[in-house]
């Protein structure tokens, strides 16, 4: 369980940041050594190992997954840029398309909302993994 001991100290320094009272404090940290031997933190190591593999294998259509759908929602996002544009010379035009987009994203399935914040998730806790192991540089 290499990858779970290195999580260990990162954790018990984000506890010292996060609670203020110091018994509080011991006591998650305590709880958290405890976990450590648990099925719980076994099953939290699989996870994130299975996500470092992922993001660090050859093939590029798997390595390259979570930051292309990444890029997309940020495409979408600053599509209001231009949007903003439309709203000042035509915007009777502008309000047609953002009615026409909510209720394009209003009818997506809520799962697919949920894969998002996911794989976001585990993209940025695979790239943290690797800038803390050195293997992303």
């Amino acid at each position: 369980m290499p990858l779970v001991e290195t999580l260990i100290g990162p954790l018990a320094s984000i506890i010292d940041k996060l609670i203020p009272d110091k018994a509080a404090r011991d006591k998650a940290k305590l709880e958290l050594l405890q976990m450590q031997g648990t099925q719980d933190l076994a099953e939290i190591n699989a996870r994130l190992s299975a996500i470092v593999a992922e993001a660090n294998s050859q093939d590029p259509w798997t390595s390259r997954a979570r930051p292309s759908f990444l890029y997309v929602v940020y495409l979408m996002l600053l599509w209001a840029l231009p949007m903003g544009v439309i709203a000042a010379f035509r915007p009777d035009t502008a309000m047609a398309i953002a009615q026409g987009m909510n209720a394009y994203l209003n009818g997506l399935p809520e799962p697919l909302y949920a894969l998002f914040g996911t794989g976001y998730l585990g993209y940025t806790a695979a790239r943290q993994w690797g800038k803390i192991s050195g293997s992303d540089k």
